[in-house]
């Protein structure tokens, strides 16, 4: 039988990569509705659209990375599940939050700006370098989200 505790420690794994992977989903669309105009009136800028679509995809798997990392610790993955106690299931879960919520709005903050920068890319091809860089701006805090997830992991002891 599961305990509390690992149910809670899984069910923040699942967060993770759930939350994280839904703004992904929504940021690369909102990118590639852009990108799809651009590029259906010139198609030699596709690369640089790509670039831009391809930006939001992070936090998605910075959130599996911190499921399979949770997952991997609580022993999930590559042995047999640990007892957890309620109180290491609920630190687990919160570990998981960080990155879930971080990666949720910011894959859509990011792809915002990068559908933004699309625009760049319409009129100033040659300046799609600056809207590369205020997209990947918003990476920081997912960045900081996921180390943050990853460090809670990592204090937790079983």
């Amino acid at each position: 039988m599961i305990s509390l505790g690992l149910a809670l420690a899984i069910t923040g794994a699942a967060f993770a990569a759930l939350f994280a992977g839904i703004g992904s989903a929504k940021g690369v669309g909102l990118v590639g509705e852009a990108a799809a105009g651009l590029v259906s009136h010139d198609p030699s800028k596709f690369s640089k659209a790509l670039i831009l679509q391809l930006l939001p995809g992070t936090q998605g798997l910075y959130g599996l990375l911190v499921a399979v990392l949770l997952l991997s610790k609580i022993g999930v993955i590559g042995g047999s599940p640990a007892d957890l106690s309620l109180s290491q299931g609920l630190l687990f879960f919160a570990a998981s939050l960080p990155i879930a919520f971080g990666g949720l709005f910011s894959a859509i903050a990011q792809g915002r700006a990068a559908a933004a920068g699309i625009g760049i890319i319409a009129k100033s091809p040659e300046e799609s370098g600056k809207a590369i860089i205020m997209a990947a701006m918003v990476e920081t805090y997912a960045i900081l989200a996921l180390l943050v997830s990853i460090l809670i992991i990592s204090s937790v002891g079983i």
